[in-house]
């Protein structure tokens, strides 16, 4: 791969499905499943009955009225997949409410339910420009603002493609591996109100609870988790874990896609960071390309530097349907590369459209669009604040890589619903 990574990037964003996924994982099979989800298939609605009545999720946004005049770029937003993007919310957006506080804040889905049904109504092949016009008839924008104003920060993630195999051997010694059997998750929210949405993870020892074993601990045990694929290449391993999910290209000609199941509740350390301290690497060249270097230069102080990393994530197996069905995030609804975002859910709620006003990676020229807000992340934490997922392979890492610009967001909500708010 040829992304280079930024090192604000390497230090902050450990994956945006990683460490706050709605999935807990615990298994231990690694034998493909298909999920079911077909990006293509009818929506179906249910009954508006099944929508229970629970109370609103707080919310930490101002949300002021806006009109698609005051959204620079709207009208030169190209619609590429917007209906199919749109479609497929509406299928996370009508699942039942589940009233969890450990979950993250979802949009009502009572205020979508009419929209929802028009859009049902039209099927699953709209034309950009019709896709375009339905928004704007249907949803009003309202820009979100936090203690500090309107503006916002902007980073980005893709899904890396690496190479593998099903069996150890040769180049490829480098574990994936499926969650542990012994691994818990305790919900702290279900014992303390105070803490919803707090989990820790572990294993009992004895008759105790203690902290899960570090990656060293995991990688060097006699009883190590199940291996889902044996990878090529350390450093891409490693930040095949740092995105949450990657595709690997198998040595028999198939593919699979590895997509976040858990992980052992350690502490996320920069290795680039480590080289750094170590005297290894300048801070402002520790890239992907330098580390993978250093790597081949160091074969024997390669388990050292990625034992510096206490965090191991855990990953489940998904089948490949299509080219543009990126890994689900935590909203549960596969990514469309350049057509979705992880948010703040206490600021934006998981199935909003979203209007994104920034600037290409490392540049000023406008990248402004309708993106889906269906991820959220470790680093993301605030109002107005996104990640831009770019899709797929090399050219979306670089991308990805080098963003990290201002920012401005309007959540798009159906215009008779009021503002915007979360169950």
């Amino acid at each position: 791969m040829k992304k280079i990574l930024s090192i604000f990037m390497l230090s902050s964003l450990a994956a945006c499905s990683s460490f706050d996924s709605l999935y807990t994982g615990g298994g231990s099979s690694t034998v493909a499943a298909d999920d079911g989800f077909d990006m293509q298939a009818p929506l179906k609605m249910p009954d508006s009955s099944v929508f229970k009545e629970t109370a609103p999720r707080k919310l930490n946004g101002i949300y002021q009225a806006a009109n698609w005049g005051d959204l620079p770029g709207w009208s030169a937003d190209d619609g590429e997949y917007i209906w199919l993007g749109l479609v497929n919310n509406c299928r996370g957006l009508m699942r039942p409410i589940s009233g969890s506080l450990t979950i993250p804040a979802r949009a009502t889905p009572q205020a979508w339910y009419n929209v929802c049904q028009q859009v049902a109504t039209m099927g699953t092949q709209v034309d950009a420009a019709t896709a375009k016009q339905f928004v704007q008839d249907n949803l009003r924008p309202w820009a979100v603002l936090g203690d500090k104003g309107a503006q916002g920060l902007v980073t980005g993630y893709y899904e890396p493609i690496v190479r593998g195999s099903r069996s150890k051997g040769g180049v490829y010694q480098w574990p994936m591996y499926a969650p542990p059997s012994d691994l818990l998750t305790v919900d702290l929210g279900a014992l303390y109100p105070e803490l919803a949405g707090k989990r820790v993870r572990g294993k009992v020892v004895g008759n105790k609870v203690v902290p899960y074993d570090t990656r060293a601990e995991i990688t060097s045990g006699d009883n190590q988790p199940p291996v889902i694929a044996w990878l090529d290449d350390p450093v891409e391993a490693f930040f095949l874990q740092v995105q949450g999910s990657g595709r690997v290209l198998l040595d028999n000609g198939s593919s699979l896609r590895l997509a976040y199941a858990d992980h052992n509740g350690r502490p996320y350390t920069s290795i680039g960071r480590w080289l750094a301290d170590q005297g290894e690497l300048p801070i402002n060249q520790a890239s992907m390309q330098n580390i993978k270097q250093w790597a081949q230069n160091n074969p024997n102080r390669v388990p050292e530097m990625l034992n510096s990393n206490q965090a191991m994530v855990f990953f489940k197996e998904e089948r490949l349907k299509d080219e543009i069905t990126g890994p689900k995030g935590a909203y549960g609804i596969p990514l469309i590369g350049q057509r979705a975002i992880a948010v703040d859910p206490t600021f934006v709620p998981l199935g909003s459209p979203v209007f994104l006003a920034t600037t290409q990676p490392a540049s000023n020229t406008p990248l402004q669009r309708l993106v889906f807000a269906q991820d959220t992340g470790a680093a993301i934490k605030g109002a107005a604040r996104a990640d831009f997922y770019w899709g797929s392979g090399d050219a979306a890492g670089e991308a990805a890589g080098r963003m990290k610009q201002a920012g401005l967001m309007w959540i798009l909500w159906p215009r008779d619903a009021g503002e915007p708010s979360a169950r």
